[in-house]
């Protein structure tokens, strides 16, 4: 199997593991408590100097009473539409959550608009989003995030608009939200959802897609959500859409999947162009414990100047980023993607070579990549950028 022992250094006793997962329970339960659906609830009030972010949103989450969608699987999608305004005052890579479930567009983030979709309505509505910001004769760009383990609705929605509104570009936001149980004790319970949901995002990507003469769908998949698309990509490849695969521009963030199952996953894919990018960092605590629980090293926890990965790297031709030099917002390093979105004006402004990385969130500029891999340190942090 794929890099046999790979990371054997990094394994330690089994007691050493147990303690690591101790000390992560331990760093999220102190963590504040997490937003609750009343986050969603729709402000009579506007900002005027608020930016204002739609993002259309498709779920495998079953409707709930009340705003949002909740943690049990529905048999079909079920679509929506959000308009969130973005405080004045926002700080990058910052969300300014509603309190007490009381949004205030001058302070925080608020949802000022929300309706339910059919699935002709969301198309549609997409459809016309991407032609009417046309430029120069180009078709904007779609944005697809696929979210990670521990996630509630909101919390995917309003993150989706923190990195849209934080990269600036002109690209129309899709959120595919999974029915993630959104605790600690769930990690199973989830990894079963992202295997129900694989066919109805590789759906969403076919109808996304099928009518786009100019233009990518840059999709975006972290941690659990990486082996989401990962799958999905499987999916469309064993279903003879290559027409569809030819139209993606992947990356994947800290991807919870196993070494050998991904090289079982690229060698149906096949390489893709622009090639598929990867962040990694060897630091990240969630991957870490992640591996314990499966057994085998993680593709988002990967060593960049390893022979053996950049034999991977040449092979699969992927694009691997160490983003170990990003500052992360919390003790588990696994959410390093969040200040990409905030750097990426100011590596525009200093026009950086953004092909080098294989591209950021929502970014059609960075769609093509010269060599057929590419290994990336990332050496700018988000203090540089201010």
């Amino acid at each position: 199997m794929l890099v046999v022992g790979l990371f054997d250094r990094a394994r330690s006793s089994h007691a050493a593991w147990s303690l690591l997962v101790v000390f992560l329970v331990l760093a999220l339960a102190g963590c504040a408590g997490r937003p609750g659906a009343e986050a969603l609830n729709v402000s009579q009030a506007v900002e005027s100097q608020a930016r204002q972010v739609t993002v259309f949103v498709a779920t495998t989450r079953a409707s709930v009473p009340g705003p949002g969608f909740g943690v049990a699987r529905a048999p079909q999608l079920n679509y929506a539409a959000y308009t969130v305004s973005v405080p004045p005052g926002h700080k990058a890579g910052e969300i300014e959550w509603p309190k007490n479930g009381n949004p205030d567009p001058s302070k925080t983030f608020a949802v000022i608009a929300q309706k339910s979709l059919s699935s002709e309505e969301f198309y549609r509505e997409i459809s016309k989003a991407t032609t009417g910001r046309q430029h120069q004769g180009k078709e904007t760009d779609v944005g697809v995030f696929v979210h990670g383990f521990n996630f509630n609705f909101q919390e995917s929605l309003f993150r989706m608009v923190q990195m849209s509104a934080d990269a600036n570009v002109d690209g129309v936001p899709v959120l595919f939200a999974w029915p993630s149980q959104a605790a600690l004790t769930g990690y199973l319970a989830d990894k079963e959802s992202v295997t129900f949901s694989r066919d109805f995002l590789a759906d969403v990507l076919t109808n996304l897609t099928v009518n786009r003469q100019k233009g990518r769908v840059m999709l975006f998949g972290h941690s659990m959500g990486g082996w989401l698309v990962a799958e999905s990509l499987r999916q469309l490849k064993l279903s003879g859409r290559s027409d569809v695969l030819a139209k993606l521009n992947v990356m994947l963030a800290a991807p919870d999947i196993d070494v050998d199952v991904f090289e079982q996953q690229m060698s149906v894919v096949g390489p893709m162009s622009p090639p598929l990018t990867i962040l990694v960092s060897q630091d990240d605590r969630a991957l870490r414990a992640s591996q314990f629980l499966a057994g085998n090293t993680r593709i988002g926890a990967l060593d960049i100047t390893n022979p053996a990965v950049q034999r991977i790297a040449e092979r699969e031709k992927l694009v691997l980023v160490d983003v170990s030099s990003i500052t992360p917002s919390n003790r588990l390093n696994h959410d390093r993607y969040i200040q990409l979105a905030s750097l990426y004006p100011k590596l525009v402004e200093e026009k950086q070579d953004l092909s080098s990385v294989g591209g950021f969130i929502l970014d059609a500029a960075a769609a093509t990549v010269s060599s057929p891999f590419r290994l990336v340190k990332l050496a700018i942090t988000p203090e540089e950028a201010q």
